[in-house]
Order: structure tokens, then sequence, then C-alpha cells
């Protein structure tokens, strides 16, 4: 299963953050753990998964009890036997171990079987999750997208959070996690719009105000002077 949450580490990080990049990139993330544990493909996945390793715990649990059956009659007639009697039960003993190991070491060791159908049973759902990121993130305009189940984030805005938009592109029901997500960003406050502090108004000077009549004009309310005549 941490295998197929690598590929969401790399998706779409082809776009790198240059230290003196002028053009701002945009990051979202998605919880992959989230949209699996609610996507029906993944659910469905899991079971068959989940039916091979029944399978095979079953298988190891009757060696054990092969095992346990010998220990059990060799100390029961180890008195009774002759040595080469208990010494052929003896090896036929540490024969089941070892098939048992090996089989235990086949199925669930590095690069076994389990691993192996991990990534065939979950190759399907994968491929439609990550299909439905990029068609998120070509949408929205995301640049680069981070994946928080396999690499944790330590201070993160809900508001860049892509998991509810890539369950819908999935057909998945997403209402009572999407009223989480708004509740959450409604709450963030760094989501909150500052105040801006009030500004008073001014009055614009006129050219009326900065330059002053001439003495000798008449004002509004004075009489006009009389001409003397000649």
């Amino acid at each position: 299963m941490k295998k197929c949450l690598i590929v969401f580490l790399i998706l779409l990080s082809a776009v790198i953050v240059l230290p003196n990049s002028s053009v701002a990139q945009k990051i979202g993330y998605i919880s992959s753990q989230t949209i699996r544990e609610k996507y029906p493909d993944a659910q469905q996945a899991q079971l068959r998964l989940q039916s091979m390793v029944d399978d095979w715990k079953r298988e190891l649990d009757e060696q054990q009890k092969t095992i346990t059956d010998l220990e059990n009659e060799i100390k029961k007639n180890r008195l009774v036997w002759t040595d080469m009697e208990r010494h052929d039960k003896e090896m036929l003993m540490e024969r089941k171990r070892k098939e048992r190991e090996e089989f235990a070491t086949k199925k669930f060791g590095p690069n076994g079987e389990y691993d192996g159908a991990v990534t065939l049973v979950f190759k399907g759902v994968e491929d439609k999750i990550f299909a439905s990121v990029q068609e998120v993130s070509l949408d929205e305009g995301y640049d680069i997208v981070w994946d928080k189940s396999s690499q944790p984030l330590i201070f993160i805005n809900p508001k860049y959070d892509m998991t509810v938009k890539v369950m819908k592109k999935l057909g998945i029901q997403v209402e009572d996690l999407e009223k989480q997500q708004e509740a959450a960003v409604k709450n963030d406050p760094r989501n909150k719009e500052k105040e801006k502090p009030a500004t008073g108004t001014r009055r614009t000077k006129t050219r009326t105000d900065e330059v002053p009549p001439p003495k000798d004009a008449p004002t509004k309310d004075a009489p006009a002077k009389e001409i003397p005549r000649q």
C-alpha cells in the first residue's frame, strides 16, 4: 500500500519552484487515504486483497498446527520410541518449520506475493484516482499537488484541500466532508478578510480657493462703483 502512495508525492511536481521566480505557484494537497476509504472501487479491491491474505494466513495456521502436534507427539513418546524413531520425528518437525518459514517469506516477505498483489489489485483504482487529481488540477490551475497521507504537512490551509473535489470526480458522496471543509475554511483565521481602515472625505481644492480675487473686483453682495461722468 505504501508503494501506491508514493505516486502522489510526484504528482504534477514537474513544475519546480525557483527562488527567483516572479510567477507564484499554486499548490494544493489531497488525502489519498480519505479517498480510498470512501471510494467503492478501492473498498472492493481491499476486500479482494484481504481474501488472499486470509487464505495465506489459514495455510500458515495449518502448518503451525502440524508443527505443534509433532512437538507434542515427540514429548509424549520420547521415552517409548527408539532413537531412530525419535530422530525421524524431529527431522520431520524441523522440515515442517522450514517449509512454514519459506511459505511466510514467499507470501509476506520483501518483494513477496503480497506486494505484487497490492500493485495488481489496486492498479485500476490508483489510475482512476491519479486521473481525477490531474483533471481537478488542470481545471483549478494547480501547479503542484501533495499527498498528505504519505507526506505529512505540518501547517496547511484547508482552502487548498482538493480531496473533496477529487472525490466528486470519482462519483463519491461527499456531503458531510464538504460541510466539514467549508467550516474549516471559514474558521481558519488566515481566510478571514481584514477590515480596511475608514478613510475620511477631504475637500478638493479648486483654483478659486487657491487664487484670491483682485482687490478692485466687485464682490457678489457689494454694489458696483459708479463711473464719474466727464
